[in-house]
Formats: C-alpha cells, sequence, structure tokens
C-alpha cells in the first residue's frame, strides 16, 4: 500500500518518510493535490502555526484532495503533530478554520504565573490509551513518545480521544474517528515506541 505526505510547506518530512519506509512501508512526498487518488493512505505532517499550516493546505489546493481521500475514499489518514490539529475545526492559535474533520478546538497550555511547566511541552511523555484502537495497543506496557507543543487539542466528544499524557493537566495525545487518526507526538522521533505505531498505520487495511 502506498503512503502519501503531502508536500506541505510547514515541515521536512524525510524523518517521517524514513520512519514509514524503517516500518516496512512505501512513502512518497507528493507534490501536487491530483496525484493524491493514487495513493492509499496519507500522512498530513507539519510543525509551526495553525493558521500557516491551513494556508498552505488552501493556498495550494490541497484541501478538496484531502476531503476525497479521507471523506469519500476513506483511506487512513494519520496527522501528525500540526498536522494532527489541522484535523480540527479550529485554533487559539489563529483565525483560519481547519479541516474540520474531528470535532475539537485547539487550546493553548495555560500554567499558573507562578508554575515551573515550561511552554512548549518538550520531551517524552507517557500516553495512558483511552480506547481500543489500531494505532497505540493498551496491552504492551508503558509507552512513550517525544511531544514539541504550545498547544492541545480539546475533543468535543470523548469517543474521539484515542490517548492522552500529562503536562499539568491531562491533555489529548491522540485522536481518531474511524479512518482519521491523528497523534500530537512525533513517532518519527520515537524510536521503538514510534516505530512500533507507524508499522500498525502501514499494516492497516484500507
Amino acid at each position: 500500500m502506498k503512503i502519501a505526505v503531502p508536500a506541505l510547506p510547514c515541515g521536512n518530512f524525510s524523518s517521517v518518510v524514513k520512519m514509514v519506509e524503517k516500518a516496512g512501508g512505501e512513502a512518497t512526498i507528493v507534490q501536487t493535490p491530483g496525484d493524491l487518488a493514487a495513493y492509499d493512505k496519507v500522512i498530513v505532517a507539519g510543525v509551526g502555526a495553525f493558521d500557516h499550516g491551513m494556508s498552505s493546505i488552501r493556498d495550494a489546493g490541497w484541501e478538496p484532495a484531502l476531503n476525497q481521500a479521507a471523506l469519500e475514499r476513506k483511506c487512513p489518514v494519520l496527522g501528525i503533530c500540526l498536522g494532527m490539529q489541522l484535523l480540527c475545526n479550529s485554533s487559539e492559535e489563529g483565525t483560519l478554520p481547519g479541516l474540520r474533520w474531528i470535532d475539537a478546538e485547539v487550546k493553548r497550555f495555560r500554567f499558573p504565573a507562578d508554575s515551573t511547566l515550561k511552554i512548549p511541552h518538550m520531551g517524552w511523555n507517557t500516553v495512558k490509551v483511552a480506547k481500543p484502537n489500531p494505532l497505540i495497543r493498551s496491552d504492551e506496557g508503558e509507552q512513550r513518545f517525544y511531544f514539541v507543543h504550545s498547544y492541545h487539542v480539546n475533543c468535543k466528544h470523548a469517543q474521539d480521544v484515542l490517548a492522552t499524557t500529562v503536562h499539568g493537566y491531562e491533555v489529548t495525545a491522540a485522536i481518531s474517528r474511524g479512518n482519521i487518526m491523528g497523534v500530537q507526538f512525533h513517532p518519527e522521533k520515537s524510536h521503538r515506541f514510534g516505530l512500533a505505531l507507524m508499522r500498525r498505520f502501514v499494516e492497516m487495511p484500507c
């Protein structure tokens, strides 16, 4: 099965492609929206600001092709970091609407003025699986992933929360609804835990 990584100008995707290949899959950085129809799965990856990410998608004409892949063809889609946030309705970081595939809002971390907790949340955190899913197994003991983010996703429906983590308070670490999935952490930087997750995405039936 061929995996597409749209070439959005909001990230360096070579590490994602390398992790997919290490997991036994085939991934290609796709340059034009029209080529997306030839692929079985999609990874929406990115770093940086929400509005820049959405502008990257809309200005280059990616949104109709992504909607067709995710909502019509029901391809498995994985959003990574900013890519997960772009799946949501909107973000406090910007003013543009997101893809609106997951009914959720993106909120900034807020701590008391005397808190020693840092923003962005950066480093390794354990995650707790919230529901059975094909991406993160709940029977494999402690699983740790690498995070870098200042904003987190608030799902309006608890059933869309796939996993949580704690940074000051419990926040959503991964989301899913049907064929659409997202992870706030970076599996491509999470060593064996990220490799196991990516292998499950690669092996997931379409």
